[in-house]
């Protein structure tokens, strides 16, 4: 077997002149190419292996953990001691949150609701109407905006 570095990466290669492969491992990733020749003309099949190497110490991993802090996810490829250390340093923080279910960022879809509903309860034709009567200019339709809801508000 033949084996080189590249240079200022992560990546490995290798030769392997027994089997006929190329295994190239690259930032916890290993793809293997076997090579076989038949009547002449060269067939290349193709085997991809995916190896899970711990980006802690670099060991072989055994799973990806995927957490989110701040609004942001992550993910990490750990072995077993490295998972369960990270979950107990988590724990407590995990013990006394609240648990957020949806995925953030995505607007909810409206279902069901009449032009004149909006999310507060409040029937907006109703908030319009009596807007207009108070000396007012409103469209008839589209957002109303906080200031004159928080004056109707105030007058219900």
């Amino acid at each position: 077997m033949v084996s080189w570095t590249l240079k200022q990466t992560q990546a490995k290669a290798a030769w392997d002149t027994t089997g006929d492969r190329l295994v190239i491992r690259l930032l916890g990733f290993t793809m293997t190419f076997v090579v076989r020749t038949m009547c002449n003309d060269v067939v290349m099949a193709q085997k991809t292996q995916v190896v899970l190497t711990d980006d802690i110490d670099g060991s072989e991993a055994t799973q990806t953990v995927t957490f989110a802090f701040q609004g942001v996810s992550y993910e990490i490829d750990l072995n077993d001691d490295h998972a369960s250390a990270l979950e107990e340093s988590f724990h407590d923080w995990i013990e006394s949150a609240r648990k957020v279910t949806g995925s953030r960022g995505t607007k909810p879809r409206r279902s069901g609701v009449s032009a004149g509903a909006s999310g507060s309860g409040r029937d907006l034709n109703e908030v319009r109407a009596w807007l207009r009567s108070n000396g007012h200019e409103v469209a008839d339709r589209g957002r109303v905006s906080q200031t004159l809801l928080e004056e109707y508000d105030k007058a219900h």
